[in-house]
């Protein structure tokens, strides 16, 4: 498997973790403590982390340092626009439309020879 793909697929896995761990807790632990919630997500960020450290780490050996950060941006955004609409019931907008037309844009920059 080509490790661009290797790289974007761990990614995707880790912000998966990372948007619960960011943002779960606002719907299911409302009525809890802060702190209990941030240990919560703590707990569930450990899981990000395990997959995210060793994504960057193969990323790197064929992307540059940007390649990487633009990669991870576009990723996180598109978890967590499916995140937002069906799991947090957030409402579709255009917005959503124009910021990935945005992250087109830096994707092509970051990438072009």
């Amino acid at each position: 498997m080509p490790i661009i793909a290797q790289t974007a697929i761990m990614l995707v896995a880790s912000n998966l973790f990372m948007t619960f761990a960011w943002y779960a807790h606002l719907k299911n632990m409302g009525g809890n403590k802060w702190y209990i919630a941030a240990f919560i997500s703590w707990g569930i960020a450990l899981f990000e982390y395990l997959i995210q450290v060793p994504a960057n780490r193969i990323g790197y050996t064929t992307l540059s340092l940007p390649q990487l950060k633009i990669l991870q941006e576009v990723i996180t955004l598109s978890v967590f626009a499916p995140f937002a609409i069906f799991y947090m019931h957030q409402p579709l907008k255009l917005d959503y439309l124009w910021a990935g037309l945005c992250l087109m844009g830096a994707v092509y920059f970051i990438f072009r020879s």
